[in-house]
C-alpha cells in the first residue's frame, strides 16, 4: 500500500504509535516535502499511485479529485473539519473521506480559554513591551461574572462552557441541533444567534465553514453587538470577514480578538497585526503530544479501516457514495 501524509505535525516524533501502525500497514509512506498545506498542483503530483492519503488542512478541490488516481480509496483527514475537501467529488469517485472527532477537542478548548484571557488582558503585548524595556500601564478586563456567547456548542463547544464556568462566567450558547440535557446540566442557556450576538462579553466560534457560515461575523453583526465585545475563534478562518472585524476593532465596538484561524493560511500581511489587543497564532490549536496522539492514532485507524474493508464509524461522505 502507497500512502501519502501530508499534516506537519504527524511525524515519527511527535505521534510514535501511529507512525508504528502505518509503518507496518504501508509498504511505501509518501511525505509532504514542503513543510506547510499543499496547492492544488503539489497535492496531485504527490498523489500520483497513491492508495491512501492522510490530509493535514490542504486544498483538495474537485480539480485534485479529478486527477486523483484511479487506486485513491480513502482520504483521513487528521482532524475534524473537512470543509477544505470536496467530499461530493469525492463520493461520486468513490472515494471515502473519515474524520477524527471529538479527540483535540481539550486542546483546541484550552487555547480559545487562552486566546480570550490574552486579548482581555493584552498579555502578548504586555509580555513585547516588557522585554523590550518598558513598563506599561495596561488595564484590561475581567472574565469574572461576564457573560460568554458560544455559537456552535459542540464537542469544543461543550468543553469551552465547562471551562467558563470556573470563571463564574454566565453562558449563552446557540447551535441549530442543541443539546438540551447539557445545557441543562451545566446551567447554560440556550439562546438565539441573535441573542447571543446582542448579549455577550466575550464570544467564541466553534462552528463548521459552510456556506451558510461563511462571514458570520460581519459589519452587520458586529455592529449588533455589546461595545467592547471580545471575539475568539479557533474554528475556521472563513467565518468572520477579517475587513469588517479590523474596522470593528479601529471604532472601539471590538475590545479584543483572539484568532488562530484566518481565511487564508498562513495569512502573510494583515492589517489585523497593527492592533496591539489582537492575539494571533498558527492554527496550533490541536498542537498539544495529546491531541497529536488521539488524532494520529484514530486516522491511521480509519485508513486501515477502510483500505481493508472493516466498518469505519467516522465516514463523512457516506451520503455522495455511490
Amino acid at each position: 500500500m502507497k500512502i501519502l501524509v501530508t499534516p506537519t505535525s504527524f511525524s515519527r516524533e511527535s505521534t510514535p504509535e501511529a507512525w508504528k501502525t502505518l509503518e507496518q500497514f504501508a509498504t511505501d509512506i509518501v511525505l509532504n516535502p514542503y513543510g506547510r498545506p499543499l496547492t492544488e498542483k503539489e497535492l496531485i503530483r504527490l498523489l500520483e499511485d497513491v492508495d491512501g492519503y492522510i490530509a493535514g488542512v490542504d486544498d483538495v478541490s474537485a480539480e485534485v479529485i479529478a486527477h486523483a488516481p484511479e487506486s485513491l480509496k480513502v482520504i483521513s483527514r487528521y482532524g475534524v473539519g473537512y470543509d477544505q475537501v470536496d467530499i461530493k467529488a469525492c463520493g461520486q469517485r468513490g472515494i471515502i473521506v473519515t474524520n477524527t472527532p471529538e479527540v483535540n477537542a481539550e486542546s483546541v478548548a484550552d487555547l480559545a480559554f487562552g486566546l480570550m484571557l490574552s486579548a482581555a488582558r493584552r498579555i502578548p503585548s504586555a509580555d513585547r513591551q516588557t522585554r523590550q524595556g518598558g513598563w506599561p500601564r495596561m488595564t484590561g478586563v475581567e472574565l469574572y461574572n461576564k457573560t460568554l456567547g458560544i455559537i456552535g456548542l459542540g464537542a469544543i463547544g461543550k468543553r469551552v462552557a465547562r471551562r467558563a464556568k470556573g470563571f463564574s462566567m454566565r453562558v449563552l450558547a446557540y447551535d441549530p441541533w442543541i443539546d438540551t440535557s447539557f445545557c441543562e446540566r451545566y446551567q447554560i442557556t440556550i439562546s438565539s444567534f441573535e441573542e447571543v450576538i446582542a448579549c455577550s462579553d466575550f464570544i467564541s466560534l466553534h462552528m463548521p465553514l459552510t456556506s451558510e457560515t461563511r462571514h458570520i461575523i460581519n459589519s452587520d453583526t458586529i455592529n449588533k453587538m455589546k461595545d467592547g465585545v471580545i471575539l475568539v475563534n479557533t474554528a475556521r478562518g472563513g467565518l468572520i470577514d477579517e475587513q469588517a472585524v479590523y474596522n470593528g476593532l479601529r471604532s472601539g465596538k471590538l475590545g479584543g480578538l483572539g484568532l488562530d484561524v484566518f481565511e487564508a493560511e498562513p495569512p502573510g500581511s494583515s492589517l489585523l497585526f497593527e492592533m496591539d489587543n489582537v492575539v494571533v497564532t498558527p492554527h496550533m490549536a490541536s498542537s498539544t503530544k495529546e491531541a497529536q496522539n488521539k488524532m494520529g492514532n484514530l486516522a491511521v485507524q480509519n485508513l486501515i479501516d477502510v483500505l481493508t474493508g472493516k466498518d469505519c464509524p467516522y465516514i463523512v461522505n457516506s451520503q455522495y457514495l455511490k
